[in-house]
């Protein structure tokens, strides 16, 4: 796909065929086929009006690497290495496995128009249209192994919630182990993923993905109670290199102080932004669902359940939580 008519168009004004072709330095005939390839693919809703040309109704919000790094805070600015934009891509957290297995890379940031194979915890399909939400990817070099990072995905979330508390965005709740949630509805989630040794240097790559704009054509393909930042901010949306900003400037001084400080610094905080805080709850791990009072985290990021025998502390991993009906 080629983002150089997008952005001409982006506006959601129409824009004559040889207005495109001039901008772009290409023929009438180069544009009608990029607008046909885009139609064709289901990608975007792009409207041909005779006399008046082209242009995708109500526009679109592209992403913007200059509007992100103008955004970005001093610490966050000399944090951030590479900063890569895609415009289509399988999944952020896997091609950023790929860069950093293949290239040895130790410090990246990866984003994304659309993924086409979009993924959330234990393989779920995670809904990614075109220019519509966010799907960021860090990744991060650690040095001290897997226990030192006990608790980050927790970590992760406030630092989602903060980043869209800068945005003026309404204050969202977080559900353990991962999920972002308004009003009860999932808004986002965090899908961590870890390469080299498990006891000393190892790569993590943080996965974020929050629903901004989300079309009613792909909604249908969610399969549980949802939200997006539109709705709640009654189309006031902050835009999507405004929310990358604020969200890079928590994530990166997170992931460059989080050996020294560990889960312990952040835990107030996510106990604050508890959803199922003293609710009662089922998990369900394997076939024996368990049931009990969620009563928060620890130190070390597992949840505290109480339960018939007693106060039991329960770690991540593929384990789903509802509150109990």
């Amino acid at each position: 796909m080629s983002r150089s008519l997008l952005p001409l168009l982006a506006d959601g004004e129409f824009h004559s065929g040889q207005d495109l072709a001039e901008a772009m330095g290409v023929s009438r005939t180069a544009v009608w086929k990029q607008v046909n390839r885009l139609v064709n693919d289901s990608v975007l809703a792009i409207e041909s009006v005779k006399g008046k040309g082209y242009r995708i109704p109500g526009g679109i919000d592209l992403l913007d690497a200059a509007q992100v790094k103008a955004g970005l805070d001093p610490r966050a600015a000399a944090l951030m290495g590479r900063l890569e934009i895609l415009d289509t891509v399988d999944s952020t957290n896997a091609h950023v496995m790929r860069l950093a297995e293949q290239d040895g890379l130790t410090s990246l940031v990866c984003t994304a128009e659309q993924q086409s194979a979009g993924r959330g915890r234990r393989g779920r399909q995670w809904v990614s249209p075109y220019a519509s939400n966010l799907y960021l990817s860090l990744l991060w070099e650690f040095t001290q192994g897997a226990a030192a990072l006990e608790g980050l995905s927790l970590a992760v979330g406030v630092a989602v919630a903060r980043a869209l508390r800068a945005c003026d965005v309404p204050a969202v709740q977080l559900k353990w182990p991962n999920d972002v949630l308004y009003d009860g509805a999932k808004l986002g989630g965090i899908l961590l993923e870890m390469s080299g040794d498990a006891a000393g240097s190892c790569r993590v790559v943080i996965g974020v993905g929050l629903n901004v704009a989300m079309p009613d054509a792909a909604a249908g393909a969610i399969d549980q109670a949802w939200t997006d930042i539109n709705t709640m901010t009654s189309s006031q949306t902050p835009g999507r290199s405004r929310i990358l900003a604020a969200l890079l400037n928590e994530l990166l001084p997170l992931v460059a102080d989080f050996e020294q400080r560990g889960f312990a610094h952040w835990r107030e905080e996510w106990q604050s932004l508890d959803a199922l805080a003293d609710a009662a709850v089922v998990l369900h791990a394997g076939e024996v669902p368990l049931a009990g009072i969620a009563r928060g985290v620890d130190a070390r990021g597992a949840l505290q359940l109480e339960t018939a025998t007693g106060l039991q502390s329960v770690y991540g991993g593929e384990v789903s939580l509802r509150a109990a009906s």
